[in-house]
């Protein structure tokens, strides 16, 4: 199976380091184009990936293509691409962010198989979630096929398009948010005394760790908050203060704000 990209960008970079890292594809069956020549040879050097000569050339070579450009440029993108999409009939994977199944299907073939892929900055990591919806032409097996190749940058599921704002926020927003948490926690050890390195990689390795309790225990988070918090112990201090000052509304109204803004783009 061939796998093209149109755009060798970070995400671009991130997914191809994944999927060939993690043996889902080999280099040499990847086909990558980007109107900045050094990107495409970037891809080229980090895993053998064939470098084409325009974006045409990855539809008419690809089984599956993934379109990895800016949202301002998709359009143009999809008109350059329909003639050679319509004959040969690739599945086609969007993961441009904010750009509709509708968006994707209206410079293509009434019959092309659109797949729209959500994905967020922890690729880099292989520790992503990633959202995809589809349109009709769909099948089982291009499902199948995108969620065996998004594993390679970490979890994926299928969710309505009706829900892809507020994933946008929760996945695509919210680990800003979590670094923010990170570097707070971070500096109040600098602020008792602790550098700042040794604070950090504490910090980062309890919230990671943390994550990787609730996603693998059938717990819920408060229950293993409880299990933490030992009577009149310092834990529950510091929880009970993380309440009155604010903290869920602080994220509630986070989340509000960034939904609010999506809305309004």
């Amino acid at each position: 199976m061939k796998i093209g990209f149109i755009g060798c960008g970070n995400m671009a970079s991130a997914i191809i380091k994944g999927i060939t890292a993690k043996g889902k594809v080999n280099g040499s069956d990847i086909v990558a184009y980007d109107i900045y020549a050094a990107a495409a040879e970037n891809i080229s050097k980090m895993c053998g990936a064939e470098i084409a000569s325009s974006e045409e050339m990855v539809a008419k070579k690809a089984d599956i293509v993934f379109l990895a450009v800016k949202p301002n440029v998709l359009s143009d993108v999809l008109k350059k691409i329909s003639s050679a999409v319509a004959e040969n009939k690739p599945l086609v994977v969007s993961i441009a962010a904010g750009k509709t199944i509708e968006f994707l299907s209206q410079p293509l073939e009434n019959n092309t198989r659109i797949i729209r892929v959500m994905p967020n900055i922890n690729a880099k990591v292989g520790e992503a979630i990633c959202a995809y919806c589809f349109n009709s032409n769909v099948t089982d097996a291009d499902k199948q096929s995108v969620e065996e190749l998004l594993d390679g940058i970490g979890k994926v599921m299928c969710l309505d398009e009706s829900a892809f704002p507020l994933f946008g926020v929760l996945g695509g927003c919210a680990p800003a948010y979590a670094y923010m948490f990170i570097d707070a926690l971070a500096r109040a050890g600098v602020k008792n005394g602790m550098k700042k390195a040794d604070a950090l990689k504490i910090a980062a390795q309890t919230v990671y760790g943390s994550a990787k309790m609730i996603l693998e225990s059938d717990e819920h988070p408060w229950s293993l908050i409880d299990s933490v918090c030992s009577p009149g112990g310092t834990t529950i201090e510091g929880v009970v203060s993380l309440q009155s000052d604010g903290f869920e509304k602080a994220v509630f109204n986070a989340v509000d704000k960034s939904l609010d803004k999506d809305k309004k783009l």
